[in-house]
């Protein structure tokens, strides 16, 4: 599949089949993913992937209030639940400072391992361009996937069951969210998605050449031209 492709037809896939996944989709995806930018190449990111369902099981428990207490889940959440394969991009603060203290980054000012010094924290950044890629292979492939952010309240217990609990140091991997993957089931079992309400805004009304309302025409919002 061409590239452009894969872009156009990636979408947020909100309920699955019962197939199974084949692995080598999901280590290709994986390899794929580790190929993302990162800040001083600090590659501070990790997957955690729960492909049985004892694991996916354990991670929809910790993640939602309806899985655990074993009351009837809505719509959404029946059709997220469906997929066969949960994967968890997790960033990791630590590989950053500790990248930009040695040698060659020393020019940063960041040896004192000072996370507030950062603009933003790019350790989050990254994984999420390398989520991104994943999203990306299993369309290639011909899957679905879907991410989606953590329970606000329900972080604690969804790292708690994965193992993500470091309380000697507090750098364990933090998960950033989850991807869902698995084969597409028919859209009108899943929830409808806020694409199909909501028109795509074309690429030429959020580009500006320039500055900032410029547009793309290089006409500014006051309507004074601004030609550049």
């Amino acid at each position: 599949m061409e590239f452009a492709e894969v872009v156009r037809r990636r979408r947020m896939t909100r309920a699955y089949t019962a197939d199974p996944v084949d692995p080598a989709v999901i280590e290709q995806a994986l390899d794929l993913a580790t190929r993302a930018p990162s800040a001083g190449h600090s590659q501070g990111w990790a997957f955690l992937v729960l492909d049985t369902p004892e694991s996916v099981r354990g991670f929809w428990t910790a993640q939602s209030d309806a899985a655990a207490e074993g009351g009837s889940p809505d719509r959404w959440l029946a059709g997220m639940m469906s997929a066969p394969v949960v994967i968890v991009p997790c960033s990791r603060r630590a590989a950053y400072l500790d990248r930009y203290a040695e040698p060659d980054k020393t020019r940063a000012g960041l040896t004192d391992h000072d996370a507030s010094r950062w603009a933003m924290p790019y350790w989050h950044l990254d994984t999420a361009m390398a989520s991104l890629l994943i999203l990306q292979s299993v369309t290639d492939a011909g899957l679905g996937g879907c991410f989606f952010g953590l329970v606000p309240g329900r972080v604690d217990a969804v790292k708690a069951v994965l193992g993500l609990v470091d309380s000697a140091t507090d750098e364990a991997p933090h998960p950033i969210g989850a991807i869902t993957v698995g084969h597409p089931a028919p859209r009108s079992e899943g929830a409808r998605g806020s694409a199909s309400r909501r028109r795509r805004t074309p690429w030429e009304e959020v580009a500006h050449r320039g500055h900032w309302g410029a547009g793309w025409s290089g006409t500014d919002s006051s309507g004074t031209g601004g030609e550049v």
